[in-house]
């Protein structure tokens, strides 16, 4: 008897014990305990997969970026076994499997598509053995969890080195430490932004890749588009930024509601409407737009997929509150963080903000980080901020010092309370929600019960 057929029923079984009793756990918890009756399950189940599969990493934008190519190859035909929950440590990739698998040896799908923490990604994708696999960035992150970028570039780089020679890689040639992967291997695709409209007039101080790896020396920028990413080279030895093969030109950004560009690939070019926000969803195009064309997608196919689709949880997802409506944008390190604050500056109304900062595990025990975001960027254009959670004083202070008047800043730590504050307080504005990881979580499980939204479980099924 087929080894799975005994562990799959016994995996589902918790899985649903946990959604039964509330306890949550639904999209990580089957997995885990199915790795736990067999290690190599990820392996065997992927196995089945007729059409392969594909993996996505990056420190900002996996889960959009997953998001996107799911549009795109799902309305290419293809049928995905896809961790749609963000899920995306070996629990939730097993726990996604093991929801597709089927009696009799079977799956339900065709293809795999797997956002993987980078953290995980050597130990995933070495026993999924994907045939694409797509990195989007590396930006300082949870260092009391990951360490310094180096780890895992390095990490990164032993697994790209094991890599077979057939598996396409995709890579942002705007992030030095990303491009540097490629550098060695064929079979390699880059993706990045051609546009000078696009550039900072100067490097921001939450940059973190900002020397060659070769021999050390500073790069010097010619365009830096957002946080260490942008138009490089290296005046010691002459590394340069690789030729992205897609690229996005002509960009126009619109507020928190859209971004406009032309999308230049080896196919030929197409204007793209993305109905998601800002440069960084941009990046998430390209890398979606990339990886698509390497697993065969058509062109057109490739545009259709991203401008019917829909904004992933707590990345510009909008919900309705009665007369409110609420914008939820993800910030978790200052790079992403800064996008988010640079496209809330484009809007032209005052703004209604929920910020809530978390330091559990999950978020990172270090909250220095906030310092380095750009918070002044919306310092006149704030008419009320409500700090939330954990560290919502410490969010607060970091609020004033960047030039909001005290008169803007509410300070309701506990989150339900904030929650109504700020929703009371905005009326028939639009109100955004700036959560940390594990408030993105407390976000969702609020809206759940408030009967707004639906459990990220079901969803996910």
């Amino acid at each position: 008897m087929n080894r799975l057929s005994l562990e799959v029923p016994v995996a589902r079984a918790v899985g649903r014990l946990a959604r039964a009793t509330g306890r949550g756990g639904g999209t990580s918890l089957p997995g885990k305990v199915l790795l736990r009756l067999d290690p190599d399950a990820i392996g065997r189940l992927s196995d089945r997969l007729s059409g392969g599969s594909a993996i996505i990493s990056a420190t900002n934008g996996k889960t959009t970026t997953a998001s996107l190519v799911a549009s795109i190859l799902e309305g290419a035909g293809r049928r995905l076994v896809h961790n749609r929950a963000g899920a995306n440590m070996a629990g939730g990739i097993a726990s996604t499997l093991l929801t597709a698998a089927r009696r009799g040896g079977g799956i339900a799908g065709d293809t795999g598509l797997f956002e993987v923490d980078e953290f995980w990604l050597d130990t995933v994708t070495r026993q999924v053995r994907p045939g694409a696999v797509a990195l989007g960035n590396l930006f300082r992150d949870q260092l009391d969890r990951y360490g310094e970028l180096e780890t895992i570039a390095d990490r990164w780089a032993a697994l790209v080195a094991e890599l077979e020679p057939a598996t396409c890689l995709v890579l942002n040639a705007d992030d030095p430490l990303i491009a540097d992967l490629g550098r060695e291997r064929e079979n390699v695709t880059y993706f990045g932004v051609e546009d000078d409209a696009m550039a900072m007039p100067e490097m921001q101080h939450a940059s973190d890749s900002t020397h060659c790896r070769r021999c050390g020396a500073a790069y010097r920028y010619d365009a830096v588009y957002l946080g260490h990413l942008g138009r490089y080279h290296c005046p010691n030895c002459g590394r340069t930024r690789p030729a992205p093969a897609v690229r996005a030109e002509r960009i126009q950004l619109h507020g928190t509601s859209a971004a406009t560009f032309t999308l230049a690939t080896p196919l030929g070019s197409r204007s793209v409407r993305l109905p998601l926000p800002g440069l960084y969803n941009v990046y998430n195009a390209l890398a979606a737009s990339t990886l698509a064309l390497a697993l065969g997608v058509g062109l057109d196919a490739v545009v259709a997929g991203l401008e019917r689709a829909a904004a992933a949880f707590g990345r510009a997802e909008t919900v309705e509150l009665g007369k409110t409506t609420l914008q939820i944008l993800l910030i978790k390190n200052p790079a992403g963080a800064n996008e988010i604050l640079r496209t809330l500056a484009l809007e032209s109304d005052q703004l209604d903000v929920l910020a809530v900062l978390n330091d559990n595990i999950a978020d990172g025990r270090d909250v220095s980080w906030i310092w380095d975001a750009d918070f002044e960027l919306l310092a006149t254009a704030l008419r009320r901020v409500t700090c939330a959670g954990t560290r919502a004083a410490e969010l607060a202070v970091r609020l004033k010092y960047a030039g909001v008047p005290e008169s803007a800043i509410a300070v309701v730590p506990e989150f339900s309370a904030a929650l109504d504050a700020a929703v009371a307080a905005a009326g028939s504005a639009r109100l955004y929600a700036l959560p940390t990881y594990t408030a993105l979580l407390a976000l969702r499980a609020e809206l759940t019960a408030r009967g707004h939204v639906s459990a990220y479980w079901r969803e996910a099924a």
